[in-house]
């Protein structure tokens, strides 16, 4: 099982393609690969743009709260009952995928837990978690936050249309591209460089190539996804927390569960840091950390394919199940 992240979707091959196929990490010569979308994503799961039977309209902002246990459920549902799975090898998955992850684990990878086969063993044998913690903590709320403050600023949010709320949506998503990487990556890609020769060098009208590129990204954003579901998704982000509702602290929660767990961090990663990643893999029985190396930050998990698929292969290659 394979889990996607906060703004991609189950077509595995358009975000991971590289590791997707014959005799690649996600070999499809030897296993059932499935990558569900996330519940309340706007890509084929009922959504804020779906309608809503009680009025025949969208749901909008009146979507339901959603937390990442929800969905699991939901995917562990859909694969024991609908697919017909006598069990999951491994579950993967980096960012909100990983925090999918983490709770596939808690959910399905524990004897006599949630979710088992007949005899009572784990249902989930192993997960691999990448740039992701145990919890949302305050900085990754922080974060969400201030994006989805921007959507509220939008003047569109608090009319009868939030759905046009697509400048403040902009605004969010050149904030998460900031996110996904570092001061370093960004001087590397472009340093103090003016978009074009005419600019003036300093002042209001000074076009960065900076400034272009969150623009050209904020903008191309627009075309995929829409401000009721960004807030809707982000808040389920934060609703992220193993402990919660389970028990007094993390490391009980994680250290009920049994089966083996590679942990994945990034070692630029801003918005998810080692100490995160460092935490999932003290906090479970059987599992250690591995580090990846990359200049790009929490995007690492996207972009690193080959260092991925070497521990995604190495790992699976090492399972019994």
């Amino acid at each position: 099982v394979v889990c996607h992240a906060l703004t991609g979707n189950a077509s595995l091959h358009a975000w991971w393609g590289d590791l997707l196929g014959d005799g690649k990490a996600f070999d499809t010569s030897k296993y059932f690969v499935v990558c569900c979308n996330i519940l309340g994503s706007c890509y084929g799961s009922t959504s804020p743009q779906s309608e809503n039977p009680a009025t025949g309209k969208p749901y909008g902002k009146d979507f339901p709260d959603i937390s990442v246990k929800d969905t699991v459920r939901l995917q562990l549902s859909l694969l024991k009952d609908a697919v017909k799975a006598k069990s999951i090898k491994c579950v993967v998955g980096g960012s909100f995928g990983g925090m999918q992850a983490v709770e596939f684990a808690v959910q399905g990878g524990q004897d006599n837990g949630d979710f088992t086969e007949t005899d009572g063993s784990p249902f989930v044998k192993a997960a691999l978690p990448i740039a992701c913690g145990a919890y949302h903590n305050s900085w990754q709320i922080g974060i969400s936050e201030v994006q989805r403050q921007s959507i509220y600023a939008d003047p569109f949010w608090n009319t009868d249309e939030p759905s046009k709320a697509t400048k403040g949506l902009s605004v969010a998503r050149q904030l998460g591209m900031i996110s996904y990487r570092t001061a370093q990556g960004y001087q590397s890609k472009f340093g103090r460089s003016l978009q074009d020769e005419s600019s003036t060098p300093y002042g209001s009208s000074t076009n960065w190539k900076t400034k272009s590129y969150l623009e050209y990204q904020g903008e191309k954003f627009l075309s995929r996804f829409d401000p009721v579901t960004y807030v809707k998704m982000t808040e389920q982000m934060d609703s992220h927390d193993v402990a919660r509702g389970r028990a007094d602290t993390v490391k009980e929660v994680l250290g009920a569960v049994h089966i083996p767990v590679l942990v994945l961090g990034i070692d630029s990663d801003i918005l998810y840091p080692l100490a995160d990643q460092e935490e999932l893999a003290d906090g479970f029985a059987n599992s250690r950390l591995k580090v990846i190396t990359s200049p790009d930050g929490h995007d690492g998990f996207l972009l690193e394919q080959d260092q991925v698929a070497t521990s995604i292969t190495d790992f699976l290659s090492e399972l019994k199940h």
